[in-house]
């Protein structure tokens, strides 16, 4: 490394927040940037440590000791290159990842200060774009064909790989545009959906073929597409979110997240809904139930709608605070309480709450009864056993967003060249994991083809 005792004199800096009085007017992006000499300083804290766990956690297998070292030394170009070796986008994970990798750092078991390693990969994608260093390939094609359905991270990284490959691929995507959560599901103010469309120029100009508004359904269209294409990958996510079958659930204000986070971004597109379609926290009280990632933009969006209030309620116990977590110790990742920047705009948080019934007059939801509860081992083992604890009680709530995941999809057997990936395969996870997932399928139908 170019400076193997930097860790000692230089302390983590992050670019933190835009100021909240000013970001929750508006949908662009918090987070800000390091200057260029700053981004190096932390790039530089990148210790010589022998063993760099950082490997070992990222699921798509990136090396920040190398590319932060080049980053460390101002070649920007050298560092890209290094980055871009493993991650097909990293201007995408340099956004939403949760550093997987930093929590593995030695500097984060030492020092509870490690790399800045997410940041580091943003800059580095920001600067490739900015400077050229970024190619049009035009990849020696093999004659042979291959069919995507679904156009999410695991998609998007399967279709990049195989079309490097020399493959010709074809992505077919339900909706109107490329993305998948990456559009429909995290708001703009964590990623602005210019930096997808970026990218998507880029993989047209390489040779991929997207198709539009096209709803593949496995058991109609999957015999014609096997005929057509040499191999299909199916990468359609976890369309189907966990809902809650409790009284009161027809009540109009009950949402699912992707219900409100997808119209969001679409409305920020340019798309326009009528009164009664739109979904809107102006002026409300608004409930969101799940205490996760979905959870959280469901809150920073809320407040951009111009909400009253917002409470955010979880059934699982309150995450361990701190640094520390003595169940799942270093270099796996904490399950530590989670402060997000939406968070930090103003939410009242609650765990071990079930919900009970939504509450509503002439059709409308009004509140959510709710009754605070405790979690006892079972003695069978497995699942934790649900006791009541307090006494029933109705938060106030003319919008109620459900955030509590999605469920894994099942598959019937497909032909041997049929291959899925992503949260389509291991069901909702991170978009890191995701788009490790359609590099992996990449391969399989690559030595697949190979031994045909």
């Amino acid at each position: 490394m170019g400076n193997p005792k930097a860790f000692l004199e230089i302390h983590r800096q992050e670019a933190g927040y835009r100021p909240i009085h000013d970001r929750i007017l508006d949908f662009g992006e918090v987070e800000q940037t390091l200057s260029a000499r700053e981004r190096k300083l932390q790039a530089s804290r990148c210790m010589d440590c022998g063993v760099p766990f950082c490997h070992w956690a990222c699921p798509l297998g990136n090396k920040p000791p190398e590319w932060n070292d080049a980053l460390y030394k101002g070649d920007w170009e050298s560092a890209y290159r290094l980055l871009n070796a493993t991650n097909p986008f990293p201007e995408f994970t340099g956004r939403v990842c949760p550093a997987l990798c930093e929590k593995a750092c030695v500097l984060n078991l030492v020092e509870h200060e490690p790399t800045t390693n997410r940041e580091d990969e943003a800059a580095i994608a920001e600067a490739a774009f900015r400077e050229g260093y970024i190619n049009v390939h035009h990849p020696v094609r093999n004659g042979k064909t291959v069919a995507v359905i679904g156009a999410g991270p695991a998609g998007l990284a399967a279709a990049n790989d195989l079309n490097l490959m020399g493959y010709q691929v074809v992505v077919y995507e339900r909706n109107e545009a490329a993305g998948g959560l990456l559009r429909y599901g995290i708001p703009n103010f964590k990623l602005n959906k210019t930096l997808i469309d970026r990218r998507l120029r880029l993989l047209e100009e390489e040779g991929i073929e997207f198709r539009y508004g096209e709803d593949i359904q496995y058991d109609a269209a999957l015999p014609q597409l096997t005929e057509q294409y040499d191999a299909i990958v199916i990468a359609t996510g976890t369309p189907t979110a966990r809902d809650l079958h409790v009284p009161g659930r027809e009540l109009k204000g009950v949402h699912f997240a992707l219900e409100l986070l997808a119209q969001q971004n679409r409305v920020l597109a340019g798309m326009e809904y009528t009164k009664e379609e739109r979904i809107t926290c102006k002026g409300k009280d608004v409930l969101v139930i799940g205490g996760g990632d979905t959870g959280s933009d469901c809150i920073g969006t809320a407040h951009r709608q111009g909400c009253k209030s917002v409470t955010q309620i979880e059934i699982m116990p309150k995450p361990v605070e701190g640094p520390v977590d003595p169940k799942n110790p270093w270099p796996n990742y904490p399950r530590t309480l989670k402060t997000t920047s939406s968070h930090e705009e103003g939410c009242v948080r609650r765990w071990n709450i079930n919900t009970l019934e939504f509450l509503g007059k002439d059709g409308k939801l009004t509140g959510v009864k709710i009754q605070e509860i405790d979690w006892e081992p079972n003695p069978n083992g497995g699942r934790p056993i649900m006791v009541e604890k307090g006494k029933p009680e109705i938060i106030k709530a003319e919008i109620a967003l459900l955030a509590m995941g999605f469920l894994k999809p099942e598959h019937p057997a497909y032909p041997p060249n049929v291959f899925v990936c992503g949260d389509a395969d291991n069901g909702a996870s991170l978009v890191v994991r995701a788009m490790a997932s359609g590099r992996q399928a990449a391969v399989k139908v690559n030595n697949f083809l190979d031994a045909k």
